[in-house]
């Protein structure tokens, strides 16, 4: 029953009417809430897994059903395109391997050859090689979707494999490899590990001579937070999201100087998303470039 006290509110069932109809509205509201969540947590690694709740108010379902249809033909479509993708890699691996052979063979085969030759031919050398690792890495990507992801991983023994490894490129440019941390996660060793070697290999290609790369693991609540910082020149505010675009570089003519395919981060960035994890540029100047990789924490038994 309604009701207004001396200073004029208005009560209804001894509830402020103002109240009540805040509690109401939150209510009526409620549904589309739930649906702007659910449609929040589409991301184009889950697409596969996803579909948006249809017991909803009348008015929601049509809105939820095609919005289901609309998820199931793109999943449909990245599909296809990883499919057109691993089926191409395949199908270049063997042309580009006999052309490497032959290149390498008439090199061997003609030493004295003259100067012109000897240019064209080394050419020839660099950009099937350059073609064969872009095929390599275009064909892990196509295939990441079977890589089962169970391995209990121990980052810390992991990040000196990969400082081992690629000690001998840091060492051309007198750049010094350092770590810390010791987190711990599950996941594709694997594919972790590529990762991270993506990730230091980048920055040691990136930084200035006599400078140091560091890499860390660090735990915090239940993420793990994977940086790389580097001392190279930095990259514009502008590019921080497409450089995980494939093909997509922030200067070509450099990006080419320094030996890389334009698939390196892009790689990161699906093995990082298979993983439930996000990578972004956490920090970047001209005194060098902070990478920075989330992924969820895991004890390990």
């Amino acid at each position: 029953m309604a009701r207004n006290d001396y200073d004029g509110t208005a009560y209804v069932c001894g509830m402020r009417a103002d109240e009540l109809s805040g509690r109401l509205y939150g209510h009526a509201l409620r549904p589309l809430h739930s649906f702007a969540a659910q449609v929040e947590s589409v991301r184009p690694d889950n697409l596969a897994d996803t579909k948006i709740s249809e017991d909803a108010p009348l008015e929601l379902r049509r809105c939820s059903a095609s919005f289901n249809d609309m998820i199931a033909r793109l999943d449909e479509g990245f599909s296809a395109q990883r499919q057109f993708t691993g089926n191409a890699a395949h199908e270049l691996r063997t042309p580009l391997a006999l052309m490497q052979a032959q290149v390498e063979l008439f090199c061997a085969e003609h030493p004295d050859a003259d100067a012109d030759t000897a240019s064209l031919l080394g050419l020839l050398q660099e950009q099937t090689e350059r073609m064969t690792r872009m095929t390599k890495t275009l064909l892990e990507m196509s295939e990441l979707r079977n890589v089962p992801c169970n391995d209990a991983i121990e980052l810390a023994p992991m990040i000196e494999e990969v400082i081992a490894d690629l000690t001998p490129l840091a060492e051309q440019k007198g750049i010094a490899l350092a770590s810390e941390g010791n987190a711990q996660t599950i996941g594709s060793d694997t594919l972790i590990y590529r990762l991270l070697f993506n990730l230091t290999e980048n920055a040691i290609r990136y930084s200035a001579p006599n400078s140091t790369v560091q890499i860390g693991a660090l735990a915090e609540g239940d993420r793990v937070l994977l940086r790389v910082r580097d001392q190279g020149p930095g990259i514009p505010e502008q590019y921080q999201v497409s450089i995980f675009q494939p093909f997509f570089r922030v200067d070509k003519s450099r990006s080419r100087a320094y030996g890389g395919v334009g698939l390196g981060l892009a790689l990161a960035w699906e093995i990082v998303a298979l993983h439930g994890g996000s990578i972004e540029v956490e920090d970047s100047s001209e005194s060098g470039t902070t990478m920075l990789v989330t992924l969820p924490a895991h004890a390990l038994g």
